[in-house]
């Protein structure tokens, strides 16, 4: 590899290329609801994956993922994809770009499954995520304590986090099982991903939060599971 492509390589790895990634996917998904039906037409939702509890239990597993990618209307769309945007490329420079990656998607699997579990409602959203996001924020200043920059982050960003869950307290049609399942979902990821270069000596710690974390979506889908199946028998 020439000193010119290895400069190139190094260039495009600075990049927030998994945030811009994402965001793309969301806005193509957007357009293909608008193409379906509309984003806000509910059936054009449940056909690209949207969050339906009777579905799951019935075999559709993958909408504990796709409801991520799915928005209903512009604003939802142009209010998370602001905070994918700013939030994301900030989280992104800090975990690196697969740590990012996963913490997002797992984030999202985690307010998904609190969703499943406690939301009986159809759902779609990246605020899953996004609060996955918020969750890992909190985390940053003990694993980088000696970064005022990113402590200062974290407290900035633990203010927003309490104002969007009184903020969805008070307001319908906000999904707050998947937020707070979310939020949850990002505290321990961050821990069990972890940060380059942050406690790379402590992988028991490590593997400790991500068997919590896979304890915790178990607890989530068998709530869920346990309701919906019963419901479903009710009417066969």
């Amino acid at each position: 590899m020439n000193s010119q492509m290895r400069i190139t390589l190094q260039r495009w790895n600075r990049k927030p290329f998994v945030a811009y990634g994402l965001l793309g996917i969301t806005g193509f998904m957007y357009i293909l609801q608008e193409m379906l039906g509309g984003s806000t037409n509910q059936w054009t939702l449940i056909r690209l994956g949207a969050k339906v509890n009777e579905l799951i239990v019935m075999g559709d597993w993958y909408r504990l993922f796709t409801p991520m990618f799915l928005h209903i209307g512009i604003t939802h769309l142009l209010f998370n994809g602001l905070i994918l945007y700013f939030l994301g490329i900030q989280l992104e420079m800090v975990f690196g770009h697969w740590r990012f990656f996963l913490l997002y998607i797992f984030s999202a699997l985690a307010g998904n499954a609190a969703s499943f579990a406690f939301n009986p409602a159809v759902s779609a959203g990246a605020s899953t995520a996004l609060f996955g996001l918020f969750g890992s924020t909190l985390v940053l200043g003990k694993l980088f304590p000696g970064n005022p920059q990113i402590g200062a982050m974290a407290k900035n960003f633990s203010l927003l986090i309490v104002l969007n869950l009184v903020f969805g307290m008070f307001s319908t049609g906000i999904d707050m099982a998947g937020h707070v399942g979310g939020l949850v979902g990002g505290y321990l990821l961050a821990y069990a991903l972890s940060a380059p270069r942050a406690w790379e000596k402590n992988r028991k710690r490590q593997i400790m939060f991500v068997l919590i974390y896979v304890a915790v979506i178990l607890i989530f889908l068998a709530i869920g599971y346990t309701r919906y199946a019963s419901i479903i028998q009710l009417f066969n």
